[in-house]
Formats: structure tokens, C-alpha cells, sequence
């Protein structure tokens, strides 16, 4: 049986699993165990994870930014609509395999293996250092410390967050079967460090076209799954079955519209 079948009627729906403030505070042995689920499987996260909102991109880089860092770039999902802004791109990311696919798809980007906390790069490089998906993996102070060191003066740290748009009934319990952590609440505000002014802050909705299928790879491009044995995975593809296809109808092979908030903040350096 679904662990998420139906609620009593009127039920308040359980919280979904959160990105919780301890992202942000463990310490780096249990943050480089976690990240491990992304080690391998970098064509199965390109495959699935979706891009982002123009609106953001606009919202996040400043028009006269001419040099960019991704940082935690992945496969290169980010990093490659920041080149579709006419910018220079250098790229950073701690997994080889995820750099292996972002290397062959983008190989006019410079692309090095190192962490928000190390980048080894040039200081005074860039006008802009870019997370997507990525500052919960990284000590928000460290990482604060290093982007200062690579951005020039009024440079711009921006931050962005795709998430399931879980204010919509049906979404809100896919997240929960689908373990979806990165959903943050309302008035969540990322931790930054001295360096920065306060952040500031905007959301977008859209949807992306996704097969039943589709939704179940993605699904499986999470940490929560990547991390799983054997018999938490089959129970997390066999509730997606039930919920996808048995209890909201979908068609095999036929795209429904995923309902994504995506949530960025921006922070100017400190004089």
C-alpha cells in the first residue's frame, strides 16, 4: 500500500520535508557524506532537472556583470543559461562525474573541480557568483568568504532554489512522496555571512511538461533516493506509480504540467 494514500477529509496535509536549518549548520564531515549521492549519475541529473526562469536570471545577474562563477554548477544547467546572457563563465563543482557532462555540453566554460569554500580561483574575477540548487551544500560562512574573494567591488552573490510548488493541493503530496527537501518555507532567508548586505528576494511560478514517467526519473535524481537502500527506493517508485497513474490518472507517456516555484535571493558586497 501508498504510505501517502488519502487524508481524513479537511485534514491539515503534513508538512512537507523541508530544508531544515541544520543544512546550513552540520558540520563538513556529515555534509561531504551527503553530497556523496551525487558522485555518479551526472547524465541522469542533466536528463531531468529542469532550467530556470528568465525572470530570475534577470532578477539575479546585474546588467553590467560581465564575468560569472557558477558555483556547485553540477552539470551545467545554470551555467549554461548564464552564457545564454552573453557573460563569461567559469564553473565549479566538487563531483568529476557531474564535471564530465557539464565539460562535454559547455566546453567553452571553465570548468575546475573545488567547493564553495575553495574555488581556486582568482580573486577579484568575477561580478557575480551564482547557486543554483547549491548553498545547502556548503558552510554558509566559509562559502560567504570566498565569494568576497572573487568578486570585485559592488560585486553580486545570487542564490536560487527550484522547488515543487507546494502550495498547490496535489504538488504538495507529491513533494512528500517524492521526499522533495530542497522546499523551503515562506519566510525562509539563506544564511550569509558579514561580507554581504542582507538579501533580497523573489519568486516566480511556472510549469514544466513532464511526463509520469519523467516525474518518477526525477524522482530519482534526489539525494534522499540516491542515498536510500534498495527497499526505500522501491517503495518510493512504487507510491509514485500508485499516486501518478492509479490515483491522479495520468497516461503513460502523455506530459502534464508540473507546477515549480522558483525562489532567488541576491546580496550586494559590503564596501
Amino acid at each position: 500500500m501508498p504510505d501517502s494514500g488519502p487524508g481524513p477529509t479537511g485534514a491539515t496535509p503534513r508538512p512537507v520535508p523541508g530544508l531544515p536549518a541544520r543544512a546550513f549548520t552540520m558540520d563538513a564531515k556529515r555534509r561531504r557524506e551527503l553530497a556523496r549521492a551525487f558522485k555518479a549519475g551526472g547524465a541522469h541529473y542533466d536528463a531531468v532537472r529542469p532550467s530556470y526562469p528568465d525572470a530570475a536570471l534577470d532578477f539575479m545577474v546585474p546588467p553590467t556583470a560581465r564575468d560569472a562563477v557558477d558555483v556547485g554548477a553540477g552539470t551545467g544547467i545554470f551555467t549554461a543559461q548564464l552564457l545564454g546572457r552573453g557573460l563569461k563563465v567559469g564553473a565549479v563543482e566538487p563531483s568529476e562525474d557531474m564535471l564530465a557532462v557539464l565539460r562535454d555540453r559547455l566546453p567553452e566554460v571553465d570548468a575546475v573541480p573545488g567547493t564553495g569554500e575553495e574555488t581556486g580561483l582568482d580573486a577579484s574575477s568575477a561580478d557575480v557568483i551564482t547557486y543554483a540548487q547549491a548553498w545547502h551544500w556548503v558552510d554558509p560562512k566559509a562559502a560567504s568568504a570566498e565569494a568576497s574573494r572573487l568578486l570585485r567591488p559592488n560585486g553580486q552573490l545570487a542564490l536560487v532554489w527550484n522547488q515543487l510548488d507546494v502550495s498547490v493541493p496535489w504538488v504538495h503530496r507529491l513533494a512528500r512522496i517524492m521526499h522533495a527537501g530542497d522546499v523551503h518555507r515562506p519566510d525562509f532567508v539563506p544564511p550569509l555571512g558579514p561580507e554581504f548586505h542582507a538579501p533580497e528576494s523573489g519568486t516566480w511560478t511556472w510549469e514544466q511538461a513532464l511526463t509520469p514517467e519523467q516525474v518518477i526519473a526525477l524522482a530519482k535524481s534526489r539525494s534522499y533516493y540516491l542515498r536510500a537502500g534498495a527497499a526505500t527506493r522501491a517503495r518510493v517508485e512504487h507510491n509514485l506509480t500508485w499516486y501518478l497513474f492509479d490515483h491522479l490518472g495520468h497516461v503513460p507517456g502523455v506530459p502534464f504540467g508540473l507546477p515549480y516555484l522558483t525562489h532567488a535571493w541576491r546580496a550586494r558586497l559590503r564596501a
